[in-house]
C-alpha cells in the first residue's frame, strides 16, 4: 500500500473527522521477536524519589529501584578559568568542570538561575554569560524541589503503537511535556496513563517558553538524550503548543537513540501544512536563512540574513515550501512545508521572513488584525460578516499542522509512514476561505 508524500488538497474537508480516522497508515508487515526484558516505556531521565528522599534531592531512576545515587546537593566548585579555555558560556564551562555525570547541564543551569554561581565575586544568573581566561568562578549545586508528572486519563489519538514506538496525533493547545506552571494536561501526562506507569517526579526545568527556546540545543526540535531534569518519557522531538499533528515517542533506549540519529541525519520525513496571510512569492521555493533569538523579544526567534548586523548567535535553517491553493482571491494560501532542519519555530519564522505569517500566529505577525487586513479587502462585502466571526472566534492558534511523518523503524528497519488531516478548527477556516475562491497551484 502506498501513500503520496504531498498534501492532498482534493480531500473533502467537511468530513475531516471521519476521513482522518481512515487516513493512510503503514503498519509493520514482517514478523519480529520482542525481547522480553525490554521495559514497557523507557524514561530518559533520573527521577527524584516521591517519598521524603525527594526533599533531600536524592535521585533515582524509577520508583521500583532501591539504589540511590550520590546526593549532589551542595556540591561546590571553586576554580579559575585557565588560559586554554576559549570564550565559553558559563553553564557549559561549569558542566565541563564537574566530571561526575550525576550532575546534568540542566541542573547546572538551574543552579545559575537560582543565584548560586558567582563570577569574580558577582552573582550571575544568566546561563549564557560568557566566561574568559582568569575569571574566578564559584558554584554551588542547588537543592531542587521535584516536579511531579501524574498519569492523567487524557484522550490520545494513537495513530500507531507497538512494543517500541508510539505515534500520536497531538491536538492543538496541548503542551508536549510538563514544566513549572504547566505540570498537567500535557502529552507526557497522557502517555503515563496510557502505558499504565506510576506518578513520576523529576527535577525542575525552565518554563515552557524558556525550554522551547533553550539556547543549548543543537537541534532545538529534538529532545537530547538523556536528561535528569526532564519528565519526558521517550519524547524524541516536539511540536509547539499551538501546532497540531504527528509526533513519534520512543519506548526504549535503543528506539530513542535510533530515532534521534535519524533526526540528526535529517532522514526523518516531515510534511507540514499551513494557512498564511497572503500568498508566498514565488509560489514555491527554498528558504535558507539562519535563525536566532530575536534581540528585542526573548520568547521569539527571528530570521537573520547574512547581511544582518548585530544578529548574535544564529543557526543554519532551511525549509522548502510549496503553495497548494491560493484562497480568498489571494488573501490567504494553503502551503506545504518540508523541513531540512528543525530549529525552534522554524516554519513560523521563515513564513514571516517571506512576508506571509501564518494565520493566527500572534507571535510572528499573523494576528487577527493582520488576517482581517489581508483577506477582507480582497473579498466581496457579502463575506465580511462570516469572515469576521471566523477570525474572532475560531482563529485561536497558528494554522500549522504536522501532516505526515516518516521514519525507519528502530527494530524492523522498515520504512514507516503516517499521515493525519488537520483538525476541525483548521478545516473550518480552510473551507470558508475556499467558499470565497480557490485556485489550485500546479
Amino acid at each position: 500500500m502506498g501513500s503520496s508524500s504531498s498534501f492532498n488538497s482534493n480531500i473533502p474537508w467537511t468530513s475531516v473527522p471521519s476521513v482522518a480516522n481512515n487516513c493512510f497508515r503503514k503498519s509493520i508487515q514482517k514478523p519480529f521477536s520482542i525481547p522480553s526484558t525490554l521495559p514497557k516505556l523507557f524514561f530518559f531521565n533520573r527521577f527524584a524519589a516521591t517519598n521524603s528522599a525527594a526533599s533531600q534531592d536524592n535521585e533515582v531512576i524509577t520508583h521500583e529501584e532501591s539504589q540511590i545515587p550520590t546526593n549532589y546537593s551542595g556540591l561546590k566548585l571553586e576554580e579559575t578559568v585557565d588560559g586554554k579555555t576559549k570564550k565559553l558560556r558559563l553553564d557549559q564551562w561549569v558542566s565541563s568542570r564537574i566530571f561526575d555525570g550525576g550532575v546534568s547541564r540542566a541542573r547546572v543551569q538551574y543552579s545559575i538561575r537560582s543565584g548560586l554561581v558567582s563570577v569574580n565575586g558577582r552573582v550571575i544568573t544568566k546561563v549564557s554569560h560568557m566566561v574568559r581566561c582568569g575569571d574566578k568562578v564559584n558554584c554551588k549545586i542547588a537543592e531542587l524541589q521535584p516536579l511531579r508528572a501524574e498519569p492523567e486519563d487524557i484522550p490520545l489519538d494513537i495513530v500507531y503503537e507497538d512494543e517500541h514506538v508510539l505515534v500520536v496525533n497531538k491536538p492543538a493547545d496541548m503542551v508536549v511535556h510538563p514544566a513549572p506552571g504547566n505540570a498537567s494536561g500535557t502529552l507526557v501526562n497522557g502517555i503515563l496513563y496510557h502505558c499504565s506507569l506510576p506518578t513520576m517526579v523529576s527535577l525542575p526545568q525552565p518554563s515552557p517558553e524558556e525550554d522551547v527556546l533553550s539556547e543549548e540545543d543543537d537541534d532545538e526540535e529534538v529532545i537530547a538524550y538523556p536528561s535528569e531534569a526532564s519528565v519526558r518519557p521517550g519524547i524524541v522531538h516536539r511540536l509547539d503548543k499551538g501546532t497540531s499533528g504527528l509526533l513519534v515517542v520512543a519506548k526504549d533506549a535503543h528506539s530513542h537513540a535510533h530515532l534521534a540519529e535519524q533526526f540528526k541525519n535529517r532522514t526523518i520525513k516531515r510534511v507540514y501544512v499551513s494557512l498564511t496571510c497572503g500568498v508566498p512569492s514565488p509560489d514555491s521555493g527554498r528558504v535558507e536563512i539562519p535563525i536566532g533569538r530575536d534581540l528585542n523579544n526573548r520568547i521569539r526567534m527571528a530570521a537573520f540574513p547574512p547581511s544582518a548586523s548585530g544578529k548574535g548567535k544564529t543557526r543554519y535553517a532551511a525549509s522548502k515550501y510549496k503553495t497548494i491553493e491560493i484562497l480568498a482571491n489571494g488573501g490567504s494560501a494553503l502551503v506545504e512545508w518540508r523541513l531540512e532542519t528543525g530549529r525552534t519555530h522554524q516554519i513560523r519564522v521563515h513564513a514571516k521572513y517571506l512576508g506571509v505569517p501564518l494565520l493566527g500566529d500572534e507571535l510572528y505577525g499573523g494576528t487577527k488584525g493582520m488576517a482581517t487586513s489581508s483577506i477582507l479587502p480582497r473579498v466581496p462585502t457579502s463575506f465580511h460578516g462570516s469572515l469576521q466571526r471566523l477570525i474572532s472566534s475560531v482563529l485561536e492558534r497558528p494554522c500549522l499542522h504536522a501532516f505526515s511523518l516518516g521514519f525507519i523503524h528502530p527494530y524492523t528497519l522498515e520504512n514507516m509512514h503516517f499521515s493525519r488531516l488537520p483538525p476541525p478548527d483548521f478545516a473550518e477556516i480552510l473551507n470558508q476561505l475556499r467558499e470565497i475562491s480557490t485556485i489550485k497551484v500546479t
